[in-house]
């Protein structure tokens, strides 16, 4: 089945291959407000403590990339109608490979264990490594070509480099090789990471799926083609110019650093000003979760712009210590994870009430998307989820006074979101038993 958007649904894997992925991925999230809770304002104090460092990728890898694995793994049959060979072989063998790397790496650098951290390279290695090459060898053999299907060329490629990046950091840590790297080459792995995996990502894929389950006009052209090639372009010339050994002098390759960084800082914000455009004009008037979390996503992602370029333009502000560490904590808590819990809360009943009726034969009266997953604990969670991030963001400022209760509303949003999603898949499993049963 071909729907008017063009999704190839007759071509979805099987509901255990993304679900895997959904359901653990809180179970991350937890763990990384657990730690928060257990280090204390210490934590917030410098992106560098052990804590931060530990709960920082149990949030990346263990819940961000965990979904867009999942989700990637959802959207290359059905928006690229390019199926994944062997899906549940190769979701299962990337999923217990990324689980198990994402735990060895925050124990390592939780603890300063540098054995734990080598394993966490060949696990998270092997993981990504091995979801890189399969998406890639399916967006080569991708029957569409459209500004999402571009956007994920240039997300997986940025994973790409971000994994290369990141094996180098974590050598340089274990083995002290030579030469020594520069905080530069974190921060670089980092924006690899943050704006070339996970924000060309939600960009290119908020081209089909904003005007799809929001009912908003689409984005303009121009931007669906462009944004996604420019964000990339600016982060290559910005690391280039920040690792590269050109003849120039201290001043001059900040001064170029930072206006590429105000350019992508301006294209991001640029997106957040379309998408809540466009959401004001959508035909369908009533609120829900997804479209909820989605504003705190984009007003967070538009704060993190204007605060980067008040930075430039504002030096006591550009130079505090914890400058670069705010506007992480603001793109990751409220931007990413926005974006990703209101996706969920779209994808998981729709996968779910899919594959039911598919099994549905007998035609029997099947729950909709909304009794799935219940608007009144998918609120709950929002509004637990939306307390949090102000407080994580103050804590930044005042650790000593914000940093208990902003893990714990954190911990309790993780947990909401885990419960969700878990009694989403066990209303699953029992009615695909009794269909099955009445067969």
């Amino acid at each position: 089945m071909t729907t008017h958007s063009g999704l190839s649904l007759n071509q979805a894997p099987p509901i255990s291959v993304p679900l895997r992925f959904f359901l653990t991925a809180p179970l991350f999230g937890l763990l990384a407000a657990t730690i928060l809770l257990g280090a204390g304002p210490d934590a917030l104090q410098s992106r560098w403590m052990p804590a931060t460092l530990a709960a920082t990728h149990l949030v990346t890898l263990g819940f961000v990339s965990m979904v867009m694995v999942g989700a990637v793994s959802q959207m290359l049959p059905v928006l690229a109608g390019s199926p994944m060979p062997r899906p549940v072989l190769v979701s299962s063998i990337t999923h217990v490979l990324l689980s198990l790397g994402t735990l060895s790496l925050a124990g390592g650098l939780l603890l300063d264990n540098n054995e734990a951290i080598k394993l966490a390279m060949l696990l998270l290695g092997l993981a990504l490594l091995l979801f890189v090459t399969i998406s890639l060898y399916c967006l080569a053999r991708a029957k569409a070509h459209n500004p999402t299907i571009a956007g994920m060329w240039l997300s997986v490629a940025s994973l790409l480099v971000t994994v290369i990046l990141g094996l180098r950091v974590a050598a340089k840590h274990v083995w002290y090789l030579e030469p020594p790297l520069t905080i530069s080459w974190t921060d670089v792995h980092l924006t690899w990471g943050l704006l070339g995996w996970v924000s060309i990502l939600i960009i290119s894929v908020a081209y089909e799926v904003v005007p799809m389950f929001q009912m908003t006009p689409h984005y303009p052209e121009w931007m669906q083609r462009w944004l996604t090639k420019l964000v990339l372009s600016g982060i290559v010339l910005w690391a280039g110019v920040s690792l590269a050994p050109l003849p120039l002098g201290d001043s001059t390759r900040a001064w170029l650093a930072g206006i590429l960084a105000s350019s992508l800082a301006i294209g991001l914000g640029l997106f957040a000003v379309m998408t809540l455009y466009l959401q004001r004009r959508r035909r369908r008037r009533v609120k829900d979760v997804t479209l909820q979390f989605w504003h705190l996503a984009m007003i967070s992602l538009l704060t993190c712009a204007l605060l980067w370029l008040g930075g430039q333009w504002w030096p006591a502000l550009g130079e505090w210590q914890n400058f670069g560490y705010l506007l992480t904590v603001i793109y990751l808590a409220g931007f990413v994870v926005s974006v990703i819990n209101g996706m969920l809360y779209k994808i998981v009943p729709f996968l779910t009430w899919l594959h039911l009726q598919g099994q549905n034969k007998r035609r029997f009266s099947l729950p909709n998307m909304k009794e799935i997953i219940p608007d009144r604990r998918a609120h709950q969670h929002l509004l637990v989820y939306t307390a949090s991030v102000p407080l994580l963001v103050a804590a930044v400022v005042m650790p000593a006074w914000f940093t208990y209760p902003a893990a714990i509303l954190l911990a309790l949003a993780f947990v909401m979101q885990a419960f969700n999603i878990f009694m989403a898949v066990r209303l699953y499993r029992d009615i695909s038993r009794r269909l099955a049963q009445a067969e």
